[in-house]
């Protein structure tokens, strides 16, 4: 979230003196927070890279709103999900995840942190089709574009990694700096080194 507008001075006045420079500025126009930008808002925020403060808090923002699933039923299984995958029981939280696919299956998170499960498992198949459903419900889910990156790369995969990860990193270029890495690794591999 960023910070709230003004520095902290009652009725609108100003607590930093004025130097001379500051009136010839033009007022810089006060920025909509965050939470209330559409998501379409958010990925262009996020995309921009002239503010990265902005953008890395527009990231949290999309991720803050995929948790959301609309039902307390859903959000409770995820949360049992979530304590079990912390406990490394991934059977009990693939159960819990498996209930909320089935009773929700337009919520894209529930299926991208089954698919994690199955990752975790090594079942790279059932991994895929579900992150192949989460980008279905939410195409600009970067977080799905870096998992289906990580498999690809797990099977020897390279152009395809490579290509997943830099659809990734196109849409959230604040991505995990280890998805940065395999893109420099596997650009010379995929495409040839650069003279």
């Amino acid at each position: 979230m960023p910070p709230p507008l003004g520095d902290g001075a009652p009725d609108g006045q100003s607590i930093r003196p004025q130097s001379p420079s500051d009136e010839s500025k033009p007022p810089v126009p006060s920025q909509k927070p965050l939470a209330e930008e559409t998501m379409d808002q958010l990925f262009a925020t996020l995309a921009d890279p002239s503010d990265e403060t902005r953008g890395k808090a527009a990231e949290q923002e999309i991720q803050r709103r995929w948790q959301r699933s609309g039902s307390a039923t859903i959000d409770l299984l995820m949360g049992w999900a979530q304590q079990s995958l912390a406990a490394k029981d991934y059977g009990r939280s693939l159960d819990f995840l498996d209930q909320i696919v089935m009773l929700k299956p337009d919520f894209a998170e529930g299926w991208n942190r089954r698919a994690t499960i199955y990752y975790l498992r090594d079942d790279y198949g059932k991994a895929l089709g579900d992150l192949e459903k989460v980008l279905t419900l939410e195409p600009r889910h970067f977080g799905a574009l870096a998992g289906i990156g990580l498999i690809f790369q797990d099977i020897d995969r390279k152009a395809d990694a490579l290509a997943a990860f830099e659809k990734a990193l196109a849409l959230d270029p604040y991505l995990d700096p280890e998805i940065k890495n395999a893109i420099k690794t596997l650009k010379p591999d995929v495409r040839g080194k650069e003279i």
